[in-house]
């Protein structure tokens, strides 16, 4: 094992799949000259050339386009946005174009593509520089989306996003470019659409994904204390989402608290929430809590954004108001 930064995980699984695969390349803007807007492409233009490393202009529509056109022509691009909220001027194509043309081509055409970048807030970025679109995302039929909360989830997922034959949203945070953890030297891939579980719990189940997933190991340590075991679960992928996992945590600890960065009509916790109340309904000791930023845009105040945001505090209440405590 290594110890390597986030941005370091995505240089590597990318670098090693273009190493294998001439067909796969990088575009997008900044990715190549800049080494990535947060240095997450770094050396790759001087190991595999600007016809595979390529910095495109401000066009997300265009070069999303051009990126799906050349998956229907047998490469496999990657996508970044320098975030996803410029996604949105490329959303048609993404919407209309990559998650329908396998299935309005009567299967003749596969879009091998992975669309990269990071989402969510980032600090003081104001309203529209602090989006979530993972459940805008999710909610496409045809789309795969990819939420990683560390190194070794983001390496071992984005390797196996490369290689699916279908087009995958991989969702990443500014703000986790920098953290570091263990990631194996050898090579492995983690399989899209399996959940797994951060730590092991009694009390009550945590589900959460990306960046906020921090938040929820803080509220457990603090919830240790006062005697109340949680578990974990990291979604990793939100689409295809795993279920089952969280069927048969709730089936072990009766409460579910469910901790997510999006505003709260609609998202990827009222999902859940309708599926474990349907499928696991006579589990439950206590109603569902789900944990989301204020139903506004992002404020950039800093004293603002950290009531909008949320909190280990509050997923400490959560817990503990399903505890009845």
């Amino acid at each position: 094992m290594k110890t390597i930064q986030f941005r370091e995980a995505i240089q590597q699984a990318m670098s090693e799949e273009m190493r294998k695969d001439d067909t796969i390349y990088l575009m997008g803007e900044e990715v190549a000259e800049y080494n990535g807007a947060y240095k997450a492409s770094k050396g790759m233009l001087d190991e595999f050339g600007p016809e595979r490393v390529i910095d495109t202009p401000i066009s997300e529509l265009g070069f999303s386009g051009i990126g799906i056109g050349s998956a229907m022509n047998g490469n496999r691009p990657i996508i970044e946005f320098m975030t996803f909220n410029f996604a949105l001027v490329g959303i048609d194509q993404i919407i209309n174009n990559a998650a329908k043309m396998r299935q309005m081509s009567g299967g003749q055409f596969n879009i091998p593509i992975v669309f990269r970048g990071p989402t969510g807030s980032a600090g003081q970025l104001a309203a529209t520089h602090s989006q979530a679109f993972e459940s805008w995302f999710a909610n496409c039929p045809g789309l795969k989306v990819i939420v990683p909360s560390n190194p070794y989830d983001a390496k071992g997922l984005l390797k196996a996003a490369i290689r699916d034959d279908d087009p995958v949203i991989f969702m990443e945070s500014e703000q986790m470019y920098g953290d570091k953890g263990e990631v194996p030297e050898e090579e492995y891939i983690i399989p899209i659409g399996v959940a797994d579980i951060k730590r092991e719990g009694t009390d009550v189940t945590i589900v959460s994904f990306g960046k906020i997933i921090k938040e929820a190991y803080k509220a457990a340590d603090e919830l240790e204390k006062d005697g109340i075991s949680c578990e974990i679960i990291d979604l990793r992928t939100v689409r295809p989402l795993d279920y089952e996992a969280i069927y048969k945590s709730v089936k072990k600890t009766n409460r579910l608290v469910i901790l997510e960065e999006a505003w709260p009509f609609g998202n990827v916790a009222t999902e859940i929430t309708y599926q474990v109340q349907e499928n696991a309904f006579d589990y439950l000791d206590a109603p569902i809590i789900k944990i989301n930023t204020a139903d506004t845009p992002a404020p950039y105040s800093p004293e603002l954004l950290k009531n909008w945001l949320p909190n280990s505090e509050d997923v400490v209440k959560a817990v503990k108001k399903v505890l009845y405590k």
